[in-house]
């Protein structure tokens, strides 16, 4: 790491990363202020006099950690895979994946619809649970394998000498060392599944499966749009992201670093 030496120098890279800031924390800021518009802290009680933001948060918070759980497993193991261990088509199968990078959700509506009602999955929480995970599972294969690629195969080679087998190289030496690139994962998947919007409009019917983000529908009508209670909602309904990135800030950035470099 270099250092920065110079009191002017200092003040302009300041000024810079200050300058730098400010498009993302302005909406911030405004979304937080006109949430208070009107009648204050009245809004968030509307909101909560609802009746469906504890539903809501729960079907969130069920589809959010279940996603979580599948990406971080699969990914996990898959990117092992693809960086410490030798097949036949490795890097065939491992490209024909990241092409699914290119697929946006919307394309997948129509094929996503009929395959979950043909399961009968429509309107339950797997139907929005298994599409997001697979969504999502590419970019988190592809950061989890940048880091594995820095991991040195003497590890292996040394624990394979030692009598441990494949399995235990990976639980007992790998999978310890991947705390970074664990703890990206996890807040970039929390991320994506808490935002989702699309999924759960398109198979979520019942009232009693929504989710936090289609909570401002209830002040958007025909004849309404109380943007204060939609400000309000979306303030509320960021909070748990909020907390998540804080409590895995630290490693949050290491793993974005590390499965950034090979």
């Amino acid at each position: 790491m270099f250092e920065i030496r110079g009191i002017s120098k200092k003040v302009i890279i300041q000024v810079v990363l200050l300058l730098m800031t400010i498009p993302f924390v302005l909406p911030l800021f405004e979304m937080v202020r006109g949430s208070f518009a009107g009648r204050g802290f009245h809004n968030y009680v509307v909101v909560w006099e609802t009746g469906v933001v504890p539903t809501y948060f729960r079907n969130s918070a069920i589809i959010a950690a279940t996603v979580i759980v599948i990406v971080y497993v699969l990914s996990m193991t898959a990117a092992f895979g693809f960086a410490k261990m030798k097949f036949a088509g490795k890097e065939l199968y491992y490209w024909l994946m990241l092409a699914a990078l290119t697929l946006p959700e919307v394309i997948l509506l129509s094929p996503l619809f009929v395959t979950a009602t043909q399961l009968r999955l429509y309107d339950t929480l797997f139907a929005v649970i298994l599409p997001l995970a697979a969504l999502q599972l590419p970019f988190a294969i592809l950061l989890t394998r940048s880091f594995y690629d820095g991991i040195p195969n003497e590890l292996i080679e040394a624990s394979r000498i030692d009598g441990a087998n494949i399995f235990q190289v990976f639980w007992h030496i790998m999978l310890p060392l991947t705390k970074p690139i664990a703890s990206a994962v996890i807040v970039l998947t929390l991320i994506n599944s808490w935002n989702s919007y699309l999924l759960p409009l398109v198979f979520l019917i019942d009232p009693s499966q929504q989710v936090v983000t289609l909570l401002p529908q209830f002040f958007v009508g025909e004849f309404t749009n109380d943007q204060t209670k939609i400000l309000a909602a979306a303030v509320m309904t960021a909070v748990p992201e909020i907390l998540a990135y804080i409590l895995m800030q630290k490693n949050f950035e290491r793993g974005m670093s590390a499965g950034a470099l090979k």
